[in-house]
């Protein structure tokens, strides 16, 4: 009879007993965060939302994509209700900027969109054009997409980078409950 080695036996019987090598994954969830506006000393909220890189950027991505959002507080604001101050996708890679040009023309006015393909849950792709970060390594998510995106189960999000390859992100969304209450962006109205 020729012995067995012990290595082999060691995962085979961590795999009889239930262990996996993998650690499970942990639902989605909004991290929130209290910030203060240094220039003008107001306080709001940041929700954030890491999502994962289906397909990354070429080179070095220091961090996962993520959706981020920042918001006064309902004791905060005008009619004591939470309010959507900004709204972006932040990919932390240089993105792909195109220049639209207006409907019309007044100069030589062109401005600067991503192209965003987004498809929630099962639909249909959608394509729009948001408007670049200051660090062009973000795009300011318009209201009516973001309102789309909240109800959603899971986004897919294709953007290019800035030589023009795609880079794929998935987000599983969370209970959009404490963003809709705290940025008032409730849509059951």
């Amino acid at each position: 009879m020729k012995p067995t080695p012990l290595i082999l036996l060691v995962p085979l019987a961590l795999a009889s007993f239930g262990f996996s090598a993998m650690p499970p994954q942990q639902p989605s969830a909004w991290r929130q965060a209290q910030k203060t506006d240094a220039a003008n000393g107001t306080t709001y909220t940041r929700f954030t939302l890491a999502g994962k890189f289906l397909k990354s950027p070429q080179g070095d991505a220091p961090n996962r994509p993520s959706f981020v959002l920042d918001c006064v507080p309902g004791k905060e604001s005008y009619r004591h209700k939470g309010r959507l101050l900004t709204g972006s996708l932040s990919v932390g890679t240089l993105l792909k900027i195109v220049y639209v040009e207006p409907e019309e023309i007044h100069g030589t006015s062109y401005y600067p969109k991503v192209r965003v393909q987004y498809r929630l849950d099962d639909a249909k792709e959608e394509l729009e054009r948001w408007s670049p970060g200051t660090d062009k390594t973000s795009a300011s998510i318009p209201g009516d997409a973001l309102k789309k995106i909240l109800r959603a189960h899971t986004v897919e999000l294709t953007v290019d980078d800035d030589h023009g390859l795609p880079i794929v992100m998935q987000f599983d969304m969370p209970d959009p409950t404490p963003v809709e209450t705290g940025c008032g962006v409730d849509d059951h109205k």
